[in-house]
């Protein structure tokens, strides 16, 4: 009973929190691109899991940056990644991963597919093995995928401004 009280309080903070960050502007550079909004994920493992965060996402799927920070502002990490290399800058501390999946399984508690989030973010489908995305709402700067395979599920909702064309 009180594990469940627990879930249901992190459920609701998850929520809180998707629902109270504002994002930050956009800036382009040429084959490169620049996100930011929120974004939550829960995954329900035993025991379920959740992370939220600021985010502000640079780059492409190839060579980029992932910056996570509070709603307060305070970072939560910067994963870095190019062809060969996935890094976390924690603080003055650097972790080495031997994938950009490993990076954020660590990072999240779930493989977050980075390189269909640059498509998924534009409206375009991209196929990620377990994996499904919703995008009907992306005009309105919200997506919402899922994960069925492999086993546990998560869920991964970003709320994000809506780049200008």
């Amino acid at each position: 009973m009180k594990r469940r009280a627990l879930v249901a309080g992190t459920a609701v903070a998850v929520l809180a929190l998707t629902g109270c960050a504002a994002p930050r502007a956009r800036r382009a550079d040429t084959g490169s691109s620049h996100w930011s909004g929120r974004l939550s994920l829960s995954v329900d493992g035993n025991p379920p899991q959740s992370f939220a965060a600021v985010f502000e996402l640079d780059g492409n799927p190839e060579q980029g940056e992932l910056l996570l920070t509070t709603p307060l502002g305070n970072t939560l990490g910067a994963l870095q990644w190019s062809p060969g290399t996935a890094v976390l800058r924690e603080g003055t501390q650097r972790r080495r991963f031997a994938s950009l999946a490993a990076l954020t399984e660590a990072v999240t508690g779930a493989a977050l597919p980075i390189d269909a989030l640059f498509d998924w973010l534009q409206g375009r489908p991209a196929d990620v093995p377990g994996w499904r995305a919703e995008l009907s709402q992306v005009a309105q700067g919200r997506l919402q995928a899922t994960r069925d395979a492999p086993l546990p599920t998560a869920q991964l909702r970003v709320v994000f401004e809506r780049p200008s064309p």
